[in-house]
């Protein structure tokens, strides 16, 4: 596979994660090259999928800093400068992150949700399934945005739709999302770097 960058030059990706990891592994699978996978907890299947694909990963272990958010970004932040990132990937990180990191990587920061922005913001995982289902509605979906330090916000780069079925479960449903999840995230974060990163030619 070429790189994420659709003339071939480098673009250092981090990918931020919190528990398994489909995500990212979408990702090592598209033939996106990852320079980093940052996780906030250890112990965590998503450090296997780094160990597996040969990437480097580290842990910034969250509960080490219960009480100092704006720490725990900082400690990030660090990681993410020692390895000259470019672009970070949010993929199932559950840590709300200080401006700090918005800052420092201004424009550069994605994220997926597993409905149609705004539909469903501050929600996450499971949870967003539970409310989508409680909600009645009929047709829900996934986005890729940019990330901003407001939660669920910031620029929509893709959306597709999914339809809500009547027998529909929390299971059900989250695994017809992920499926969309695991398409349009490569495909979104490739767009995005061919058409952000050119100047690094």
């Amino acid at each position: 596979m070429n790189s994420p960058h659709a003339s071939g030059s480098a673009v250092n990706i981090a990918v931020l994660v919190s528990g398994s990891g489909t995500n990212l592994q979408a990702i090592i699978d598209d033939g996106i090259t990852v320079a980093l996978v940052l996780c906030d907890r250890p112990d965590i299947p998503s450090i296997d999928r780094a160990n597996k694909a040969g990437i480097e990963f580290c842990v910034v272990d969250r509960s080490l800093y219960k009480g100092r958010r704006e720490e725990f970004t900082q400690a990030v932040v660090g990681e993410l400068e020692a390895r000259n990132i470019d672009l970070v990937v949010m993929a199932g990180f559950m840590t709300i992150l200080t401006p700090i990191l918005f800052e420092k990587f201004e424009g550069c920061v994605l994220n997926i949700h597993p409905s149609l922005l705004p539909a469903f913001t501050g929600t996450h995982g499971r949870g967003t399934m539970t409310a989508t289902l409680e909600s009645g509605v009929k047709v829900t979906g996934v986005t890729v945005h940019i990330a901003t330090a407001d939660v669920d916000a910031g620029p929509i780069l893709a959306q597709e739709s999914v339809e809500v079925l009547e027998n529909d479960d929390e299971d059900s449903l989250h695994e017809r999302i992920q499926k969309v999840e695991h398409r349009i995230y490569p495909q979104t974060i490739r767009q995005f770097c061919a058409q952000h990163f050119n100047n690094q030619e």
